[in-house]
C-alpha cells in the first residue's frame, strides 16, 4: 500500500470533485453572494448605531465566521473543479484544522445567540445588564477557544493516522472523509469522531430548541402584536439558521452510513460551508426591521 505518511510531497486527490464538474459556476456564484451578504451584515452592524447591541454583536462575529469558513474550502473546491484535482499535504492540514475550527465555533456561537434572544425575550427587565459587553466578548471567546480544542485534538489524533492511499472522496479534507483513507482499525478514531459531533450539534441543538419554548411562551404573553413579530421574527431566524447548519452537520457525521446515500452524503460538505453561509444574511435580512433599516439608511434611502 502506498503510505501517504511517508511521501507527503505528493498531497491528495479530492476524489469527489471528479464527477460533478458543473457545480463550478454554482459554487461560484453562493460564495460571491456570501461574500456580499456576510459582509454588508458586518458593516450595517459597524455603522449603524441602532445596531450595536449584543445581539447584533453575535451576528456580526456568525457573518465574520461564515467569511472564514467559506473562504477556507470554497476557493481550493473550485480550483479542483477544474482539471487540477490535487491539493497539496500541507494545503490539506491546513483546510482540515481550520475547517473543523470554524465549524465547531458556529456550533458554540449559535448556542450564544438562542441564550440571547431568551435573555432579551424572558428577561427584558435585566437585558442590558446580563448582556453587557463583557460577557458578550466572554461567551464569543468560549465559543472560538472551545471549537480550536476540538479541532487540534481531533485533526491532530486523525492525522496520526497510517494513510493506505491518497484518494480523498469527498470535496475537501475534513475528519471523516480522512479517516476512510487508513488502512487497519479506526473504530476508535469513528467513536471519537461520533462523540464530538453529537455534543458539538445534537447537545446544542438541544438547549436551543429548550430555550425557545420558554421563548415561545414569553413572546405569547406579550400584548402588543408589534412586539410578538419582532420577537417572532427573531425566532423564527434564528431556528431556521440552527435547522440548516445542525440538521446537515447531522446527517453527514451522526447518520450511519447504510442509512443515507454515500453520493448524497459528499454534498453536505458543501451544503453547511456554502449553502448555510449565503442564506444566513438573507434570512436576518429579509425578516429584520432594524437591519432592513439599516441598510436603507446606508444607502441613503431613509432616515
Amino acid at each position: 500500500m502506498e503510505k501517504i505518511n511517508n511521501s507527503f510531497s505528493e498531497g491528495f486527490v479530492l476524489m469527489g470533485v471528479s464527477d460533478h464538474p458543473q457545480l463550478e459556476v454554482v459554487i461560484l456564484i453562493s460564495y460571491l453572494m456570501t461574500l456580499v451578504g456576510n459582509s454588508t451584515i458586518i458593516l450595517l452592524s459597524r455603522l449603524g448605531a441602532r445596531l450595536h447591541t449584543s445581539m447584533y454583536f453575535f451576528l456580526s462575529n456568525l457573518s465574520s465566521l461564515d467569511l472564514a469558513f467559506t473562504t477556507s474550502s470554497v476557493p481550493q473546491m473550485l480550483i479542483n473543479l477544474g482539471p487540477d484535482k490535487t491539493i497539496s499535504y500541507g494545503g490539506c492540514v491546513t483546510q482540515l484544522y481550520v475547517f473543523l475550527w470554524l465549524g465547531a465555533t458556529e456550533c458554540s456561537l449559535l448556542v450564544m445567540m438562542a441564550f440571547d434572544h431568551f435573555v432579551a425575550v424572558c428577561r427584558p427587565l435585566h437585558y442590558t445588564t446580563i448582556m453587557n459587553p463583557w460577557l458578550c466578548w466572554l461567551l464569543a471567546a468560549i465559543a472560538l477557544l472551545g471549537g480550536l480544542g476540538n479541532s487540534v485534538m481531533q485533526s491532530t489524533f486523525t492525522l496520526q493516522l497510517p494513510f493506505g492511499h491518497r484518494r480523498v472522496d469527498n470535496f475537501l479534507c475534513e475528519v471523516s472523509a480522512m479517516i476512510k483513507l487508513a488502512y487497519g482499525d479506526t473504530s476508535l478514531n469513528e467513536a471519537v469522531l461520533n462523540s464530538v459531533c453529537t455534543f458539538f450539534t445534537a447537545v446544542p441543538l438541544s438547549i436551543i430548541l429548550i430555550s425557545y419554548c420558554y421563548i415561545a411562551q414569553a413572546v405569547l404573553k406579550i400584548h402588543s402584536v408589534e412586539g410578538q413579530e419582532k420577537d417572532f421574527n427573531t425566532y423564527f431566524s434564528l431556528l431556521v439558521v440552527g435547522f440548516l447548519f445542525y440538521g446537515s452537520t447531522i446527517y453527514g457525521y451522526l447518520l450511519p452510513a447504510e442509512t443515507s446515500n454515500q453520493d448524497h452524503g459528499k454534498f453536505i460538505s458543501p451544503f453547511y460551508s456554502v449553502v448555510t453561509s449565503m442564506v444566513n444574511p438573507l434570512i436576518y435580512t429579509l425578516r429584520n426591521k432594524e437591519v432592513k433599516g439599516a441598510l436603507r439608511r446606508l444607502l441613503g434611502k431613509g432616515r
